[in-house]
């Protein structure tokens, strides 16, 4: 274990279960990454071995069968399987945020539902807010739910979904009419559950297929289609309508975190990646890392993954102690995703013409961190959400 991303104050349970977390990346997850990364097969049997570690879990009370561990904890297991494969820490995050909305928001009967599966892993979690037409503007949204007696009838058209084919079980935030003047009081959040696959997958539940992209290989992206799906008030979260947009925002914060604790594992396999090639590739007669120009970049990698680790552990254990941290989570998935990308690709420079090779496991690297940068709200939404909130603490008091 390197001196870089240390956390202080774990418990002795806590340390012992994110080193069961890093052997296992070690010895089942980084030794076949990329390749299954270059043939974007979905890893199963990693998933089916995470099924049996808890992982899938991790956050769920005891008495819902899950471990009850913390955001932080959850959040620095994410990191080290990050390290080894960012969409192997992709598959579980979608499915935790679920699983936190349930917890969080549902009724004791939803619990009971779904929380004992879903932390076996049986039901797999997936959650839906994008549209094609809306990006980062989630009041923009045209899905739509209508009650007709006792049920509800949603049509719906969602883009991006993490696990979209895998899930078993999808969080969808639509419009309903409940009157109220705000656009976000008028949002609600359906369970819809469907099964695993691609096509019609329940009654008016299409997936249509995997999205195809740059980066962030073998878990599935997909699409969303509802046609005149039918539920009733025992699948809306809560019970309740117009409480979806908060739901979901109380979900997509600790997301952020998720998303911070991701890039952290990648920004620090990608140094390890680039110190490891300085001190084995020679120029000019000596080791490229004896040359300054890679030793300060080195110490400039080194000091950010130290710095967005920090970060990320801080908007944890402020979540975990019942306080919001929605600055402090955009803080830092803001900072983390930043340095990422740019910790990546000074070790894609420092592995030169070979960095470009897909021999090396910097190439998936380098495709991989700019999901970062817009997964759970892109940098200029972060700033947004920062910016608003500083202003308030700072108002000018006449």
């Amino acid at each position: 274990m390197s001196r870089l991303q240390k956390t202080e104050g774990l418990t002795e349970e806590q340390a012992e279960l994110i080193s069961l977390v890093r052997q296992f990346v070690e010895e089942q997850i980084i030794p076949v990454a990329t390749e299954l990364e270059h043939d974007d097969e979905y890893p199963t049997q990693i998933v089916e071995a995470m099924k049996e570690m808890g992982i899938f879990g991790l956050m769920i009370p005891e008495e819902y069968g899950g471990l009850g561990e913390s955001l932080l904890t959850y959040a620095l297991c994410v990191e080290e399987i990050a390290r080894g494969w960012m969409s192997v820490s992709g598959i579980i995050n979608t499915h935790f945020i679920v699983a936190y909305m349930l917890l969080q928001h549902g009724t004791e009967e939803q619990k009971q539902k779904y929380l004992p599966r879903m932390a076996t892993g049986e039901v797999r979690g997936a959650f839906s807010m994008s549209e094609p037409g809306c990006g980062s503007d989630v009041s923009g949204i045209k899905s739509r739910a209508v009650k007709n007696g006792d049920e509800w009838t949603i049509n719906a058209q969602k883009m991006w979904l993490t696990n979209g084919g895998s899930s078993t079980l999808v969080a969808v935030l639509v419009k309903t009419d409940t009157g109220a003047e705000s656009v976000y009081k008028n949002m609600s959040t359906f369970l819809v559950e469907k099964e695993p696959g691609f096509g019609k997958v329940g009654d008016g539940v299409t997936v249509p297929g995997k999205i195809e992209k740059m980066g962030y290989k073998g878990v599935d992206t997909t699409e969303l289609v509802l046609e005149d799906y039918t539920t009733t008030d025992a699948e809306l979260l809560g019970g309740e309508p117009g409480k979806g947009f908060y739901q979901m925002m109380d979900g997509v914060e600790v997301g952020r975190v998720n998303v911070a604790a991701r890039a952290c594992g990648v920004s620090r396999r990608a140094f390890e990646l680039g110190i490891d090639y300085a001190q084995q590739r020679e120029t000019f007669g000596k080791k490229i890392a004896d040359h300054q120009a890679i030793m300060f970049r080195l110490a400039d990698m080194a000091t950010k993954v130290e710095a967005c680790h920090q970060m990320m552990v801080k908007a944890a254990r402020l979540k975990d102690s019942g306080k919001r941290n929605d600055v402090e989570a955009g803080m830092a998935k803001y900072l983390a995703a930043e340095y990422c990308a740019d910790v990546v690709e000074q070790s894609f420079r420092i592995h030169g013409g070979y960095g470009y090779s897909k021999e090396y496991e910097i190439e998936r690297l380098y495709r991989e961190a700019p999901m970062l940068l817009i997964g759970e709200g892109t940098a200029e939404i972060q700033k947004m959400i920062i910016g608003r909130a500083l202003l308030k603490d700072y108002k000018i008091r006449s």
